[in-house]
């Protein structure tokens, strides 16, 4: 169980195939097999970007197996309870884990554990974490206790593990839909494949696409969710969809307001709209909720014909107290109240909420605190094709 630092050979004596190389910069846990070679690029998959609440197979969920004080093997929760397990593989999809040698599932159990001598990467909970200013953001976690481990490339994404599974489970909350009442002129571009149907993105570092496999150049390449949306309109529609993607990190909806001239001047067919995860460090939802309706009030006086789609945005992790994490589900009943003709609500909030109850934040993280991984970024793009594909 020691962990390995980034570059350092393997001890001496482990099994090497040839030509196999070690991930970079990944801290692994001795024992780990090398890694397959990699795929060339990502390959568009129609059945991973499927709503997984209209499936019953969840593909490649992310977790990633932590041992505690409270149990001596590590272990992770997977959303639904399994009905068959079909494959578990590090998360670049590159080296496929054996059930019994690298890890164990018994039925009616969510639970996987690592027995000893398992290949898959496993940390401690301390190993989250890291002294008091020792890092370039302040993230203090909530309990005082040091700082919560920052990932600004790839590091989660290199601990993290991917479960493909069948379920007979449902989803308990509240569910996207075809938004043909509210977006009945960006359906018809869609279905009518005259024209390209043109989408402007203003939004946050999530929408930059922060902390996907793709923007981070490690495998398997994942776009983040504004692509994969754009990408799967296309393949289900046959038509031509662009994006014109004017996401900031480190912004808010003041800052969106303040340049929603870059949004008007694209002329877009339909808007995305994705705030909310840096206004949660104080902004009231009145101001959150004003911000936005002046957004959607200044591209309809210049194009009043588009249409728009409000991301309320996933969770943040509960442990960092810079955010108030109240606010989540007040942005996202502000966002929902402005919803109506022309105006769709993107609900990730409440589905960020449920799995939340199922796993843990360091399963879904894309960078410990604020991002999602690859899993995440498909759920936005699965939340946002269920508004526009039947």
């Amino acid at each position: 169980g020691e962990a390995q630092r980034e570059g350092e050979a393997q001890r001496e004596g482990e099994a090497q195939r040839e030509g196999e190389a070690q991930r970079e910069g990944e801290a692994q846990r001795e024992g780990e097999a090398p890694a397959e070679p990699a795929p060339a690029a990502w390959q568009f998959s129609a059945d991973e970007l499927r709503p997984f609440w209209r499936s019953k197979t969840m593909h490649a969920e992310s977790v990633l197996f932590i041992q505690d004080d409270n149990q001596p093997l590590a272990h992770a929760s997977l959303v639904f309870e399994p009905t068959r397990i079909l494959s578990v593989t590090n998360a670049a999809r590159t080296v496929t884990y054996e059930e019994g040698r690298d890890y164990r599932w018994r039925a009616g159990s969510r639970e996987l554990q690592l027995p000893a001598g398992s290949r898959i990467v496993w940390k401690t909970s301390q190993d989250l974490r890291r002294p008091p200013g020792s890092q370039p953001y302040a993230l203090t976690h909530r309990d005082g206790q040091g700082e919560i481990l920052f990932g600004g490339g790839h590091e989660y994404h290199d601990m993290q593990t991917v479960v493909t599974y069948t379920h007979e489970g449902t989803w308990p909350t509240s569910l996207p839909s075809l938004a043909e009442d509210t977006l009945p002129r960006t359906l018809r571009l869609l279905r009518e494949k005259r024209k390209p149907l043109k989408i402007a993105l203003l939004g946050d570092s999530i929408s930059t696409g922060c902390n996907a496999s793709g923007w981070a150049q490690t495998a398997p390449f994942q776009p983040p969710y504004q692509d994969l949306l754009v990408t799967q309109l296309s393949a289900t529609y046959g038509g031509q969809v662009s994006l014109d993607n004017f996401a900031v990190g480190g912004t808010d909806t003041a800052w969106g307001l303040a340049n929603i001239s870059k949004v008007i001047d694209a002329h877009p067919d339909l808007v995305i709209l994705a705030f909310g995860m840096n206004d949660a460090a104080g902004r009231s939802p009145q101001e959150y909720q004003a911000h936005i309706r002046s957004m959607i009030e200044a591209v309809r006086e210049r194009h009043p014909e588009s249409e728009f789609i409000l991301v309320a945005t996933m969770l943040g992790n509960r442990d960092w107290t810079l955010l108030h994490h109240d606010l989540f589900p007040q942005y996202r009943d502000a966002a929902a109240s402005l919803c109506g003709d022309g105006v769709a609500l993107a609900d990730l909030t409440t589905i960020w909420d449920e799995l939340l109850r199922r796993k843990q934040d360091w399963d879904l993280t894309g960078n410990g605190v604020n991002h999602p991984s690859d899993f995440g970024h498909r759920i936005y793009a699965q939340v946002l094709s269920a508004l526009l594909i039947p």
